[in-house]
């Protein structure tokens, strides 16, 4: 091959090389900009699905990067509570509420203490006895009907707290003013028992989680011996012993079609387990983000302009940010050819665990999609060609590197003149023969790049130095 043929081949195959490694660039580079852009929509993208639905050998791993796979931290009233409680303390600092506004937040969230209706009078004779006196309580000095703001008022009671009084249609005109009395009180127990039903965000979701014998169960047991009777499971346990039953099904599987059985098999009535899983836990996302959009509601314009408050993360949004940040960082790095070998290995690292949460392997589920591989698939194959790329220097070829690698040189020329670079006045004395004078010698070194001009320009003043001396010798015996 002639000498024109080799430069040919090899401008085209960096040329192919630089443009590999911008086209791989870009895709890094989009994907994670679209997600970046998906979170300020209503459907934001989350890694979530795809390592909750991990499949291989190293399934467990991938599941467990999310923090919770299965989402039981969403069925536990404590965590949802304790998570609601952090992200109140940080919105009321972080767009710095005045007083009412935290006073209103936290009625949003907790409740009030009480729900109170105006009333002048009870009706003459009433007292509250039993469950009422708990519930109902009246102040004559403020002329308010009471409801305790943790207990509220069932209708049950507010039905009994009516019948305490009856209210005629054509009292006698004796009877007319306690008619009016009875008929205030009546409606005083029909506003508190109206404002006592609405709930707070943290009774409502303790209510779904705790309270709902659907979601939570039920325990019959006698009230004398306190001997369980009867338990009837609810949907959250059925949900627990569900994935038990998964997870011990799918260390017996063998063949697809075994895999297929078992995730598809569910609780009767109740779909898979990804079905009982969103009708359990969709509730309960979707009261938390009511709850952020009635508290946003309370802001000012000038505090809604300092940005949204997030909920605390949790491990799977910080799986999420990292991810992003990575796509974009990698594509940026490689498209401009700074530190590309680096960036081309961080790529490849990245893309493999990819392949690894749901490998074409034999005896593993397929991944959902037009894609049919085994062994090797669209994934794998970018992981070679980014570790191709790591093996040549494409960045200096065309690249920031190219930049970036002529600095240290610069430097390091400029640091070698620094260190030879000599500006002195020096004076060198000749000896003096018998009867002749002392000969100053002077010589202003200029500076030089080189040992060999600093030598050269030694040399030259020994040699002048030598002459004179042997002038003053010859004319001695004159």
């Amino acid at each position: 091959m002639s000498l024109h043929n080799r430069k040919s081949t090899f401008l085209v195959t960096v040329t192919l090389l630089v443009v590999l490694r911008i086209a791989i660039g870009w895709q890094f580079l989009y994907e994670g900009l679209w997600k970046f852009q998906s979170h300020q929509t209503a459907r934001p993208w989350t890694a979530a699905g795809y390592l909750r639905n991990s499949q291989g050998p190293f399934r467990n791993v991938f599941r467990s990067l999310t923090g919770d796979p299965d989402e039981l931290n969403w069925l536990d009233a404590d965590w949802v509570s304790s998570r609601w409680d952090a992200w109140q303390a940080k919105f009321v600092a972080g767009h710095r509420l005045d007083k009412g506004q935290a006073g209103r937040l936290d009625r949003l969230l907790n409740g009030p203490k009480d729900f109170r209706a105006e009333l002048a009078a009870l009706p003459e004779g009433m007292k509250f006895r039993g469950t009422l006196a708990k519930r109902l309580t009246f102040k004559a000095k403020s002329k308010r009907l009471i409801v305790d703001g943790k207990a509220h008022l069932t209708p049950r009671e507010r039905d009994a707290a009516l019948k305490l009084v009856t209210v005629e249609e054509k009292p006698a005109p004796e009877r007319r003013e306690a008619n009016e009395l009875a008929r205030k009180y009546q409606e005083a127990i029909g506003k508190v028992f109206a404002r006592s039903s609405r709930l707070s965000f943290r009774e409502r979701m303790r209510a779904s989680l705790l309270g709902d014998p659907d979601r939570a169960g039920l325990t019959i047991t006698d009230r004398k011996t306190k001997e369980e009777l009867e338990t009837r499971l609810g949907e959250i346990e059925l949900y627990r012993r569900q994935l038990k039953r998964y997870e011990a099904s799918l260390e017996l599987v063998e063949t697809d079609f075994q895999q297929k059985h078992v995730r598809q098999s569910g609780v009767p009535g109740h779909g898979d387990t990804s079905e009982i899983r969103a009708s359990l836990v969709g509730p309960i996302k979707a009261l938390e983000r009511d709850l952020i959009g009635a508290a946003e509601k309370l802001l000012t314009p000038e505090q809604r302009a300092r940005g949204p408050v997030a909920m605390p993360p949790t491990r799977i949004n910080q799986i999420d940010t990292m991810t992003m940040w990575g796509l974009t960082v990698i594509g940026t790095l490689l498209i401009a050819g700074l530190c590309s070998r680096l960036a081309a290995v961080g790529g490849a690292i990245l893309l493999f665990s990819f392949y690894l949460a749901m490998p074409p392997w034999p005896g593993v589920p397929p991944v959902p999609g037009p894609e049919h591989s085994l062994w090797v698939n669209k994934n794998l194959i970018e992981v070679l060609a980014l570790l191709l790329l790591a093996s040549v220097p494409t960045g200096r070829w065309f690249g920031l590197d190219a930049l970036a690698g002529r600095l240290p040189l610069k430097w390091r020329k400029s640091g070698d003149a620094g260190a030879t670079t000599t500006d002195t006045g020096s004076e060198t004395r000749v000896p003096s023969t018998a009867g002749s004078t002392p000969t100053a010698v002077e010589s202003d070194a200029e500076e030089t790049d080189t040992d060999e001009g600093s030598g050269d320009a030694a040399a030259d003043a020994d040699s002048d130095a030598g002459s004179e001396t042997k002038d003053a010798t010859e004319s001695e015996p004159e």
